[in-house]
């Protein structure tokens, strides 16, 4: 059973993680200091590094967890065997929108903070490698609904214009306040009807551009 120190220690984690987040959020990750945190979270400015060596340290902590969690559910859809190409960049879409949806306040931190390029192979931190990981999932499904000799660099221009689209719709909708449900209900055959244009263009110039 922990004791006080440990309970005591546990609650300003919490805290500091939580300052983070509402920070990072209202203002962004690179506007806000350690000191500040420190200051949200209610301890010194030199106990918030006995947690966190860093801001990069909290980004991780807060980052990691929730977006394994979307890799896994991504990587799921891609694995099932029974779901045709269409239907897995579907489900696919629809997994990545509705954790992005649910996450509004943590949006531009779980993606845009720190970023690095997505043909980076091996960029400096744990959190733009999964980032890259889960836009290579993205880019393994459009590849799917493709001709098989789609050039690679064709590959990753599609799949860069449909998480630019992805990207669009979720910041239309990053300060809403409607409920996540709700929301979907009334738009997701809106973004499955923008999936499909988009996926009829790329067939269309993949087949032009191979001379069929």
């Amino acid at each position: 059973m922990p004791n006080r120190q440990e309970i005591r220690s546990e609650e300003t984690r919490r805290a500091i993680l939580a300052a983070a987040g509402t920070l990072f959020a209202e203002r962004g990750f690179d506007a806000v200091t350690m000191r500040e945190i420190a200051k949200q979270a209610g301890c010194s400015h030199t106990t918030i590094y006995l947690y966190f060596k860093d801001k990069e340290a909290l980004l991780h902590h807060l980052s990691m967890e929730p977006l394994q969690s979307l890799h896994q559910q991504m990587e799921a859809f891609l694995r099932d065997q029974t779901l045709a190409p269409a239907d897995s960049l579907q489900a696919v879409t629809r997994t990545f929108v509705r954790f992005c949806l649910a996450n509004r306040n943590m949006y531009t931190i779980f993606f845009m903070a720190k970023a690095s390029r997505v043909d980076e192979e091996t960029p400096a931190l744990e959190v733009q490698q999964i980032r890259n990981r889960l836009f290579g999932l993205l880019r393994q499904a459009v590849r799917a609904c493709l001709p098989p000799d789609t050039p690679d660099d064709r590959v990753l221009a599609y799949t860069r214009i449909y998480f630019f689209t992805l990207y669009g719709i979720i910041g239309t909708y990053t300060h809403s306040a409607e409920p996540l449900d709700h929301l979907l209900k009334r738009l997701e055959p809106t973004f499955d009807l923008a999936w499909d244009v988009l996926l009829a263009g790329f067939h269309h110039t993949a087949t032009k551009g191979s001379g069929a």
